[in-house]
């Protein structure tokens, strides 16, 4: 089991890294179009880990999985107002919009990450 929480976490890195130092390397301005593409892109691979974890763990864990990412996805919406008017206040260019957002949550993911691993000893 620890094998696969290495190989997920790795997984998640690497799509960050290719998130931002490959795909978005420049600045520009996501429009609609790009927006509703990535969105798909993201929602398909959360689709494809629910099949994997179907035939690993069963009907009931895909489930589970499903209900939380939809439960989250749905709550996440509230957010994009909170970021909305914080770059808006900020007046963070269109163009620097996604690296802020990249960072912001890049650093809100190691302080969770740091905060479970020293709850758990």
């Amino acid at each position: 089991m620890l094998l696969f929480w290495i190989l997920f976490n790795l997984f998640v890195v690497a799509m960050l890294v290719l998130d931002l130092g490959v795909l978005n390397r420049r600045s520009h301005r996501v429009g609609f179009r790009e927006a509703l593409i990535w969105s798909g892109v993201w929602i398909a691979l959360a689709a494809a880990f629910s099949v994997f974890v179907f035939f690993w763990h069963g009907r009931t864990s895909m489930l589970e999985f499903v209900t939380g990412y939809v439960v989250e996805l749905s709550l996440s919406v509230d957010n994009l107002f909170v970021f909305l008017v914080i770059f808006r206040y900020f007046k963070v260019p269109d163009d620097h919009q996604h690296k802020v957002l990249f960072w912001g949550l890049s650093a809100r993911l190691l302080c969770a990450g740091c905060s479970s691993s020293r709850a758990s000893r």
